[in-house]
């Protein structure tokens, strides 16, 4: 019998006030982009088998099970899962949803395109992220695609770093976060602290910042090929400085 793997950090960080904040965060229409990208950049084929690793509430998953696609959702955060299947359920939408972590893949499950969006990429430690994307690569099929969604790529944070950060307030939800770099193991930490009315929720994020060539290289010797970077959903390819590194690769 396989035994769950030790608690992380982020098992115990995305309840419902920090989930409610960065729903709010993201406008539909950066959705919408991102989702025709998916689509535009991997050829996904209609009614193609993707799998959503840290799907959180559904902002990916949902519109891909909207636009045709056989989607299974996996998530730490059973408050976002919860969500989600609310959504599904109420559009009547066929989506497979489940709470999990993404260091344990679901073994029954094969993708046409596997995604990990919204910087969960970071979430593990170099051992951790080896594994993850060899067992994504045992997931996906031959012709099948991946796609990293990573904005603590060093190329992008470092140019311009800075440790303050202003208060965000989305959804009703106020964020304030104190951030430090840890130079011996090369991650980022955000204290944060959410606040809605007398509710609080405080945790500490933790992001392993690789370059852009260490990904690429973790990625290949996944088992993957055929990388392409990209810096927005609009097919800009990745610079110096661009706001995010969107992954794409071959199996």
């Amino acid at each position: 019998m396989t035994q769950d793997p030790p608690s992380a950090w982020y098992a115990d960080f995305f309840t419902e006030l920090p989930n409610a904040f960065w729903r709010a965060a993201v406008p539909p229409a950066a959705t919408a982009a991102e989702i025709d990208f998916l689509e535009r950049a991997t050829g996904l084929p209609p009614g193609g088998r993707v799998l959503d690793v840290a799907c959180g509430s559904g902002r990916h998953a949902l519109d891909l099970a909207r636009d045709g696609h056989r989607v299974t959702g996996l998530d730490v955060s059973a408050e976002a899962v919860g969500f989600a299947r609310a959504v599904a359920d109420a559009e009547g939408l066929a989506l497979d949803l489940r709470v999990g972590d993404m260091r344990a893949l679901p073994a029954d499950v094969r993708a046409d395109l596997a995604i990990c969006m919204g910087n969960a990429f970071g979430y593990l430690d170099h051992e951790g992220t080896r594994a993850f994307l060899a067992d994504l690569a045992g997931l996906v099929v031959p012709g099948g695609a991946l796609v990293l969604d990573y904005a603590f790529v060093a190329e992008s944070l470092l140019p311009g770093l800075g440790l303050d950060e202003e208060p965000m307030t989305f959804g009703g939800v106020e964020a304030t976060q104190v951030n430090t770099y840890d130079v011996v193991e090369s991650r980022w930490l955000t204290e944060f602290t959410f606040r809605r009315g007398a509710e609080v929720h405080r945790g500490t994020s933790v992001q392993h910042v690789y370059t852009a060539a260490e990904v690429v290289r973790l990625v290949r010797s996944a088992g993957f090929v055929g990388v392409e970077l990209f810096g927005d959903p609009d097919g800009t390819p990745y610079g110096l400085g661009g706001p995010r590194l969107l992954l794409v690769a071959r199996r």
